[in-house]
């Protein structure tokens, strides 16, 4: 991976995320994929998160290291995204990725939509 492309963390994950994203991989069998965290408009509120994997970064792509995983952000999402953290939680409604975004004026009751 390109130095130039690895940031400081404009984005976080948990180390929660973290433990999650590596028994991820494991269960894969493929310990170089990253998380990709994107921003697409819809939803709810308006913008929604979305979660895959991914082994590529493209040109636009920030990558932020944390407790021994990578987590891709593009640069469009970025700018909804810039202080945000990533967390794991599991509780009696499921598990599941949660951004906490601080640039989110609301969200939905389901975690996955915003509004900026």
């Amino acid at each position: 991976m390109p130095e130039a492309l690895i940031d400081t963390p404009a984005v976080s994950l948990s180390k929660a995320a973290a433990d999650r994203v590596a028994y991820l991989r494991r269960i894969e069998g493929d310990d170089s994929l990253m998380l990709r965290l994107t921003v697409s408009g819809g939803g709810c509120s308006g913008f929604q998160y979305g979660f895959d994997f991914s082994k590529d970064v493209a040109d636009d792509d920030h990558v932020f290291p944390h407790h021994g995983v990578s987590l891709v952000v593009d640069e469009v999402s970025l700018d909804l995204l810039a202080g945000s953290e990533v967390d794991y939680v599991e509780d009696l409604a499921g598990a599941a990725f949660v951004v906490k975004n601080p640039n989110a004026t609301s969200s939905c009751g389901c975690g996955s939509s915003f509004a900026i």
